[in-house]
């Protein structure tokens, strides 16, 4: 085995066997944190690490590969019991879900993000990545009649920006514009439509789905951006959620949904040019919406916990 193979071997080794931090390991082979990183990142690239989840008594193999061939996504199901909390759930959902952005995002590649309770939860559980020439863009506007949101947003955007040590493009619009011709005028400023532009071209897309009510709170729900009226119209619409604020019904249908006209979030057959759309996903009150979603076709990836997952097929 040549010293390479065997630099990469020890690395894996104390990494995944002796639950080594990289800057300890760095240390001990005298070298940096990043070529760690990278002899880590060969070592399940080539085989030599293979990562399997083997949860006593669970049916979430069962279940991603049934969701896989009824929807054609990539469905990863994370084992939890049943008597976990749906916070619990969701936190599991978020840990898994950092783990696959960290693998897959790169150097020279653009990550697009909507704010919410989910992206909130995944923040936390990023892994620190060095990266170089890799953006992340913010996917829709923050603002709202009680604050300017650029602090909740702003926070969730430097969290996967510091992790990943990639450049930071904030989208400084409110969530919904009052009026649609507003918002038309916006677009077609210079600093609203650069911003579009590195939307456009992102490799990966990581968003959740929205619900109207139940369970965890959606944050476009519960922080001041609709008003009573706006939920009573969603509801008339026959509305059961959103992604990336644009709302969708059951069927996934949303053009003719009047709200959507003054959202500044992408819509479904814009984001479908995305090649990698995760959605990350926990609680019951997440199924409706879901499904939404799969219809509409915005999601490529998607990362559930074994209860909603459940019910997601059950109830379909």
């Amino acid at each position: 085995m040549a010293v390479r193979d065997q630099d990469v071997l020890r690395a894996a080794s104390m990494y995944y066997l002796q639950d080594m931090k990289m800057e300890t390991i760095a240390k001990h082979l005298g070298t940096s944190r990043s070529t760690v990183s990278r002899m880590v990142k060969l070592a399940r690239e080539t085989g030599l690490v293979e990562i399997n989840l083997r949860p006593t008594r669970s049916n979430a193999p069962g279940l991603g590969q049934r969701i896989s061939e009824v929807y054609g996504i990539e469905a990863y199901v994370v084992a939890v019991p049943d008597n976990h909390s749906e916070i619990e759930r969701l936190d599991q959902v978020a840990l898994t879900t950092a783990r696959l952005i960290g693998n897959w995002f790169d150097s020279n590649m653009i990550l697009a993000l909507a704010w919410g309770t989910t992206l909130s939860a995944i923040a936390p559980h990023l892994s620190r990545k060095t990266t170089r020439g890799s953006s992340v863009v913010q996917l829709n506007g923050a603002a709202n009649t009680r604050t300017s949101g650029v602090e909740y947003a702003g926070d969730l955007i430097a969290g996967f920006g510091k992790a990943f040590e990639a450049r930071m493009h904030y989208f400084p619009v409110p969530a919904f514009f009052d009026f649609a011709r507003t918002r038309e005028a916006m677009w077609r400023e210079r600093s609203v439509r650069r911003v579009l532009e590195l939307q456009r071209r992102a490799d990966i897309a990581l968003f959740s789905v929205g619900a109207l009510s139940g369970g965890l709170p959606s944050h476009v729900y519960s922080a001041g951006y609709l008003d009573a009226e706006d939920v009573a119209e969603l509801d008339r619409e026959g509305v059961v959620g959103d992604v990336c604020t644009v709302f969708l019904r059951e069927d996934g249908t949303y053009r003719d949904v009047e709200l959507n006209a003054r959202a500044t979030g992408p819509m479904p057959h814009e984001l479908r040019n995305i090649p990698r759309r995760v959605c990350a996903v926990a609680g019951d009150n997440k199924v409706a919406p879901l499904r939404a979603a799969l219809r509409a076709r915005v999601v490529t990836h998607l990362v559930i916990d074994e209860v909603t997952a459940t019910k997601l097929l059950l109830d379909g």
